[in-house]
């Protein structure tokens, strides 16, 4: 359980539900809230200053998410990290931002390319002193910014709906420096293909950046297997082999 009171919620217009379960989202994410971990509504209620029913809502929203897991007469769980969920959210990422970079690419523009532009030098300047959920945050609105240049901001919402598995493994690994440099280059290497108006280049750049997570899982699931749930067919060893 989160070892400090999360903050009270209610300054927000959106209905209480949705912001318990952003905030219990981004909690997961980042392993405040860790896999295996026991939660209970009464307790989250009152950690967020709310009654149980947005509090119950939220956990129904986390499961079909697949963050949370219902256990009859025992509570909600919060689950490991499923091995299929992350590549699953992969597959759809690339199917849609691929899309996303070539659409872009055909219509980039000066003051499309001058926005990736400071997206990059932001995450340039920070990708060194920042914490992993500040770099991260930097790294969606990159992807946010693409999908709004392509003039599909929806693709981006839809995304945000099946990641958040994705977004575990991305966490564990933007805690070390490298990765950091090598998503920051990647980024680079996109907006260069859509500056150069080549939507194959852009496509390509965009494959080659959501396949690092593919690496990233394995290493992190061999260094924090109790973090990960693995098929029985498919356990970090066999992988290795």
């Amino acid at each position: 359980m989160l070892d400090c009171t999360l903050p009270n919620l209610g300054l927000s217009r959106e209905p209480m539900a949705r912001q318990v379960t952003r905030a219990l989202r981004q909690a997961i994410v980042t392993m405040q809230l860790a896999p295996g971990e026991m939660l209970s509504e009464q307790d989250l209620a009152r950690r967020f200053g709310v009654s149980r029913s947005p509090v119950r809502e939220a956990l129904i929203k986390l499961s079909e998410a697949g963050l949370v897991r219902v256990l009859p007469q025992r509570g909600t769980q919060v689950v490991k990290i499923s091995r299929a969920g992350v590549e699953d959210a992969r597959f759809i990422r690339e199917a849609v931002e691929t899309a996303v970079v070539r659409e872009a690419a055909a219509r980039a523009n000066p003051t499309m390319i001058a926005g990736l532009n400071e997206s990059l030098a932001r995450q340039r300047r920070a990708q060194r002193s920042i914490t992993p959920e500040e770099f991260l945050e930097l790294d969606e609105e990159f992807h946010r910014l693409l999908a709004e240049a392509a003039g599909r901001p929806a693709a981006w919402q839809m995304i945000e709906d099946v990641k958040p598995q994705m977004d575990r493994v991305r966490f564990l690994d933007m805690a070390q420096a490298t990765p950091r440099h090598i998503v920051v280059a990647q980024h680079g290497t996109i907006v260069d293909a859509i500056k150069a108006q080549d939507p194959a280049a852009a496509e390509k750049a965009m494959r080659h950046h959501l396949s690092e997570i593919l690496r990233s899982l394995l290493e992190l699931a061999t260094e924090h297997p109790d973090l990960f749930e693995w098929e029985p067919e498919n356990p970090p060893a066999a992988l290795s082999a």
